[in-house]
Formats: structure tokens, C-alpha cells, sequence
């Protein structure tokens, strides 16, 4: 009942998952941070991702002109 439930703990491991892979953070550092800043890691490196993605795709499409 009080428990935390399968979705959400999966939710952190994808979250750790991405964060290990891209970067370069330990599963215990990530575990251990406390949830808001986790969040506001994860959030930071998605806005950062999709940063680069629109500078890649406005490069192509001066590349093709």
C-alpha cells in the first residue's frame, strides 16, 4: 500500500540508466541524490540534448542549401 510500485522504480532506473550512460555518474551517487536534484539533473540533460538536436538539424539544413 505505502510502498513505492514497480512503474515508478522503474522510472528511476531509466533515469539513472540514461544519466550513468551519458554522464558518466556512479549508481550510487544517483541513488543517493536526493529526488529534486536527480529530477533537475535528468531535466537539465534532456533540455541539453535537445539543444544539440535542433543545432544539428539547423546545420543540415544550411548544409543542403
Amino acid at each position: 500500500f505505502f510502498g513505492l510500485t514497480n512503474k515508478y522504480m522503474e522510472s528511476v532506473y531509466e533515469q539513472i540508466f540514461s544519466m550513468m550512460h551519458h554522464g558518466n555518474w556512479s549508481f550510487s551517487e544517483l541513488y543517493s541524490l536526493p529526488v529534486g536534484l536527480r529530477h533537475w539533473f535528468f531535466n537539465r540533460l534532456v533540455k541539453q540534448f535537445e539543444e544539440e538536436k535542433k543545432a544539428h538539424e539547423a546545420a543540415s539544413r544550411k548544409a543542403r542549401k
